[in-house]
């Protein structure tokens, strides 16, 4: 195919359904490639050098043959299909080899069976992300940020109507960020770039008042293996159904249908585009990429428009589907009073929390000895710098290996059971798990059991972290530790020198803090004297495995 005859937009709006229909043609045991990423980049660069360059677009038809082998058509997406106008084309499956025929297989479907999430892959920032909601975004955005008018109700637009055709408009949805009550108009558009997050938050959240209070949304979980994942397994299966896998694949979804919406023509692969997001950041911005999905999605998605958007998604499954088990008889106080606290949840459980890579990502080794519990909530945070590691750590290789080289030498030459932080902060966008929320620490000698102990990676004695990590240790972490019943809401903020006789966290970091809230400025008043007597013996180096 000729560069000159290649249509980039006409090729990529297929890729998304082609990817969901592709699993018809395959036959039990194909070969597969890892669980990937960038298999699925490799998926869609094939596809895009494959696809027939036709004005069609071959959704539609592979939509209802995949819907025909499948179960039960969603109503939802038959709706979104017919409101986009969209011809059909013959596809020919046998275009991919096995290998990445086995993928699209894999991921065409997200679903959590007991303790393992199928439909996700593991992207290069260490984050796991449902393919089904990423694509479906994309796909979104591909047809333009659309506000699409809801059917006025289920027996006037049944779902398998063939000449249903709503009204399509293209606008913004903040005209729609008035925050509803019991007593609003109802919404009467729903916006196809949150209709798969809207729709899985409201569904969650009619399950009832128990998901409301849940500390955290979402669970994460462990790959059996990082460098050829193949299985993805719960670390929590009571959390909510709403996996942190699936809400990253529906963030980034919906920012990068977003950005297709303003990208100028002729748009880009979407190989290329998902590259640019799991790598250093598309079209050259370091900020556009996976590493930062929760605070950009924290400015894409405002709560009164989310809370919207929830609704109007919930009336529209109950138009389409009268009959659905959790909507039928449901009143519009109730769906309302759903969609607020399930976009309260989403917005300060999710967007408002620090994304803290677990233990497994990073390679931890196992804990030796049995952990302390700590007495929740707890009094302090503790922030110290790493020093060495003297250099910030910014991609997940690197930080991943600082976090084993500092288990090594706290359990190894300290003989601690554990690294000794509660979390230690990255410059990557991510914070990483130690110790942990729950178990005693041995990074604050003396006050390990009453505080968290906070680790910037780097040597801080005459720099700054980026504002990107101070800002999650400075405001997400504490706002969200404070919301789960972790931290004290009255909780003070100390370097690690007013406690221990040492340098840390760093003099420059030390007179930050200083002006952040919270800080308490009397405490090395109150431990001088006590600092005094232990200064005449010799001190602990300039370290940052001092307890």
């Amino acid at each position: 195919m000729s560069p000159r005859s290649w249509n980039p937009t006409t090729v990529v709006q297929g890729v998304h359904w082609i990817l969901l229909g592709l699993f018809l043609w395959l036959e039990p045991g194909s070969a597969s490639l890892p669980l990937l990423m960038d298999s699925v980049i490799q998926v869609l660069a094939e596809l895009e050098q494959k696809a027939p360059v036709t004005e069609a677009i071959p959704i539609a038809s592979v939509w209802q043959l995949s819907a025909q082998h499948s179960g039960p058509q969603d109503p939802l997406h038959h709706f979104l299909l017919q409101s986009w106008s969209l011809q059909a084309i013959e596809l020919d499956p046998t275009t991919l080899s096995p290998e990445l025929q086995g993928l699209t297989k894999e991921v065409a479907r997200h679903s959590v069976q007991g303790r393992q999430e199928y439909g996700v892959v593991l992207a290069p920032d260490g984050s796991t992300v449902a393919v089904e909601p990423l694509l479906a975004g994309l796909e979104a955005g591909l047809q333009g940020h659309r506000l699409i008018n809801l059917p006025l109700d289920s027996t006037a637009t049944p779902p398998d109507a063939s000449d249903h055709s709503p009204d399509v408009r293209v606008t913004s949805p903040d005209n729609q960020a008035s925050s509803p009550d019991a007593k609003a108009k109802a919404p009467t558009t729903v916006d196809s770039l949150l209709v798969t997050l809207a729709r899985d938050l409201g569904l969650t959240f009619l399950q009832g008042p128990k998901n409301w209070s849940h500390p955290g949304l979402g669970a994460e979980g462990c790959w059996d293996q990082l460098s050829t994942p193949r299985n993805f397994t719960l670390l929590n299966p009571e959390a909510s159904p709403l996996t942190t896998a699936f809400l990253n694949g529906a963030l980034d979804g919906a920012l990068l249908g977003d950005y297709l919406t303003r990208a100028p023509k002729p748009r880009p692969r979407l190989s290329h585009l998902l590259s640019q997001y799991y790598g250093p950041g598309v079209a050259g911005d370091p900020t556009l990429r996976s590493n930062f999905r929760r605070q950009n999605g924290a400015t894409l998605i405002s709560a009164p428009a989310l809370t919207q958007q929830v609704w109007g998604t919930l009336i529209l499954l109950q138009r389409l589907e009268p009959a659905h088990p959790q909507l039928q008889g449901m009143s519009q106080e109730q769906l309302v009073l759903v969609a607020t606290h399930a976009t309260k949840e989403f917005t300060e459980a999710f967007l408002g929390c620090p994304a803290i890579h677990p233990r497994c990502v990073w390679g931890a080794a196992p804990y030796r000895g049995h952990p302390t519990p700590l007495r929740l909530p707890l009094g302090f945070l503790y922030v110290h710098h790493t020093y060495v590691p003297a250099l910030p750590c910014t991609t997940l290789a690197s930080c991943a290996a600082n976090m084993r080289s500092m288990q090594r030498f706290h359990q190894d030459t300290r003989g601690w059971d554990d690294i000794g932080y509660s979390f230690v902060m990255g410059s990557d966008g991510y914070m990483y798990e130690g110790r942990g929320w729950h178990w005693v620490g041995a990074h604050t000698r003396g006050y390990n059991s009453r505080g968290f102990g906070l680790a910037f990676v780097g040597n801080y004695t005459a720099e700054l972290p980026v504002e990107a990590a101070l800002r999650v240790v400075r405001d997400v972490l504490p706002r969200c530790a404070v919301r789960a019943g972790l931290l004290r809401p009255d909780y003070k903020l100390l370097g690690h020198r007013q406690l221990v006789p040492t340098d840390c966290p760093g003099d420059a970091l030390f007179q930050l803090l200083r002006t952040w809230p919270h800080f308490d400025a009397n405490v090395k008043l109150r431990t001088a004297r006590r600092a005094s007597r232990r200064s005449k013996r010799k001190p602990p180096p300039v370290t940052p495995t001092s307890q």
